[in-house]
């Protein structure tokens, strides 16, 4: 449960300016009630933030919490009890790295949401889609070619459902906003990790689309698309998708569209670096692992080209089974192309805009929810601290869940 905290002596980042501040910030049932000078303890429980850097709690905007194996096929095979107990694992080493927001863009359900906003699961804060939507044979397909039964339902925790049609897809989009979906996910286009499909591909046609777009924003949702190619990207945005998962093939269209739209592109290139490396330790199929350097060179130019267009940047990091552990790593990857400030705002207030939470989550300011990383050395100047998760402290909703002496477990998921 939350409980009254006072930070005193905090040199707080006030990530929209990209200037820092200084004052006592006093956390009351978990949100942020006052900021300000000599503020007094009243019992509460206090961190002393003296020569040290406090930071907006981390968002990553990209993540798979059930995904404790990069082979997405046989993830569908599991029970749903042996998921959960792995996604707990996972969950929990994400928090020790400073996120305590994430948004899963497909395999999380209200389950996983309400145990851990009811305290039962340790992790970051929950924002879930369900499961992606996906056409036959495409990105969240996980049939081999000579299978031809799939069981999509809710018993098994495969990443995606499959619907065709502009009817079958309203109706899967409807669903997955009657299950408490924050947004839908619908794969626009081909990926790295299904069997049959091809990075080239784009996937749904306009009309079913739109489609997941008109039920989406009915319910004050929004439609994020997995999609690669410029083809694929911009098809999905003059659709009406409001977020772009990828985006490693983006052309100069892709640009004018994402500013037109004021869309966000939440990229995740630290997955391609761990694939190119680990995955097929971790169960990745090496006709799959061989996809992996189609996207990961274009990956690099198209963050450059998206930074340099003023483009919505969001943090990802969309890593899969024990290669999670690198999730920070992102902040190294974008620091050698994009300014520190501008690497942080992906983790902060532009992926709370994304979410729709601005003012409440990844600044620090009263009626904001008491998230916060506390580090000994500034992160602005050397993203190293946060990618190699130097934290002091990290703390969600006032409730301090790293401290000196807690740090962060990185024990892979599954039976040791």
């Amino acid at each position: 449960m939350p409980y009254d905290l006072l930070i005193t002596n905090a040199r707080y980042l006030d990530a929209s300016a990209g200037e820092y501040r200084e004052g006592d910030i006093r956390v009351v049932n978990g949100t942020i009630a006052e900021i300000g000078a000599d503020l007094a303890a009243a019992g509460q429980a206090t961190v002393d933030a003296s020569g040290k850097f406090v930071l907006p709690g981390l968002i990553d905007c990209h993540v798979h919490v059930t995904a404790a194996t990069a082979d997405l096929t046989q993830l569908g095979e599991w029970s749903p009890n042996y998921a959960a107990l792995n996604t707990a694992k996972l969950m929990g080493n994400m928090l020790d790295r400073g996120f305590t927001t994430v948004r899963d863009v497909a395999g999380a359900d209200f389950g996983l949401h309400d145990a851990q906003a009811e305290g039962l699961l340790r992790g970051p804060r929950l924002f879930f889609g369900g499961k992606a939507l996906s056409q036959t044979g495409g990105h969240a397909d996980p049939r081999p070619r000579g299978r031809a039964a799939h069981d999509g339902g809710y018993c098994c925790p495969h990443i995606g459902r499959l619907a065709d049609g502009v009817d079958q897809v309203r109706q899967a989009a409807r669903d997955e906003l009657r299950k408490g979906a924050h947004h839908i996910k619908i794969m626009a286009g081909g990926g790295v990790a299904s069997p049959t499909d091809r990075i080239d591909s784009t996937q749904y046609s306009v009309s079913e689309i739109e489609a997941a777009v008109e039920e989406a924003e009915a319910a004050n949702r929004y439609v994020t698309a997995h999609a690669y190619t410029g083809r694929a990207i911009n098809r999905a945005l003059r659709a009406g998708v409001r977020g772009i998962e990828h985006g490693n093939l983006l052309d100069d269209e892709s640009l004018e569209l994402f500013k037109e739209h004021n869309a966000f592109l939440t990229m995740n290139l630290v997955t391609y670096w761990a694939l190119e490396r680990e995955g097929r330790n971790f169960g990745l199929s090496q006709e799959n692992w061989e996809k992996v350097a189609e996207v990961l060179d274009g990956g690099y130019e198209a963050l450059g080209r998206a930074h340099e267009a003023g483009i919505n940047l969001a943090y990802g990091s969309d890593l899969l089974g024990g290669m999670q552990a690198h999730q920070a790593k992102e902040f190294a990857i974008r620091g050698k192309i994009q300014p520190a400030i501008d690497v942080i705002r992906s983790a902060t207030t532009t992926a709370a805009a994304l979410l729709q939470r601005e003012g409440q989550l990844g600044v620090i300011a009263p009626g904001a929810q008491g998230d916060f990383v506390i580090t000994g050395e500034d992160p602005v100047a050397d993203l190293s601290v946060l990618a190699d998760t130097r934290l002091d402290y990290v703390i969600q909703g006032g409730s301090i869940v790293r401290g000196p002496g807690n740090g962060p477990s990185e024990e892979g998921p599954g039976p040791r």
